[in-house]
């Protein structure tokens, strides 16, 4: 077997100000995948929970067949803009009921789950996702409607949900998993 070698010279000044550099971004990362895992913050997860109700990354977890993987897409969405990062809603692809799906939850915790023009964004993406790959496509909503401010820039645009959900249908994408089959995980007192 070939042996590679490498000119890096992990000693150097130059490595150690790249390495730093990086490490740093990391970092910075790492902060803002925390927020958006953290949804609108302790005070509104608290809320949220006093009223019975389930974070939406724990609705995901219960909709999902048991023990399969759930790979979150894009959870920096709004990264950098005036919105929280995450954008008020979890994306991403999962198995239900053995057949792979993509998943759109609202963030109840973020502003109500009330849509801003991230979130509609974040949801038509995964909607071209579920398009593309012939997935069907399952929406958790518990969200308080639009983001009133911003609605101007939702509404015209949010229709472009509409047309993915109706090129799926037209598309021959796989049934909803839900069509033929009954949930066997309900809700948090079912056995697991």
């Amino acid at each position: 077997m070939s042996v590679l070698t490498s000119g890096l010279d992990t000693r150097s000044p130059a490595y150690a100000e790249a390495r730093e550099s990086m490490l740093a971004k990391l970092t910075e990362l790492d902060t803002e995948h925390a927020k958006a895992l953290a949804g609108g913050g302790e005070r509104y997860v608290e809320r949220h929970r006093a009223r019975g109700g389930l974070l939406a990354r724990e609705r995901i977890e219960l909709l999902l067949d048991e023990g399969s993987p759930f790979l979150e897409l894009s959870p920096l969405a709004a990264w950098g803009s005036d919105f929280h990062v995450g954008a008020s809603v979890v994306t991403g692809v999962g198995v239900v009921s053995g057949v792979e799906c993509v998943i759109v939850a609202n963030d109840p915790t973020v502003r109500g789950g009330s849509s801003n023009p991230w979130s509609l964004r974040k949801s038509q993406r995964a909607g071209e996702i579920a398009e593309r790959n012939r997935m069907p496509m399952i929406s958790l909503v518990e969200s308080g409607g639009a983001d009133l401010p911003t609605q101007k820039e939702i509404f015209i645009p949010g229709g472009g949900t509409f047309r993915h959900l109706t090129q799926l249908s037209a598309a021959g994408s796989p049934p909803s998993p839900w069509s033929s089959a009954t949930p066997q995980r309900v809700g948090p007192t079912s056995p697991a």
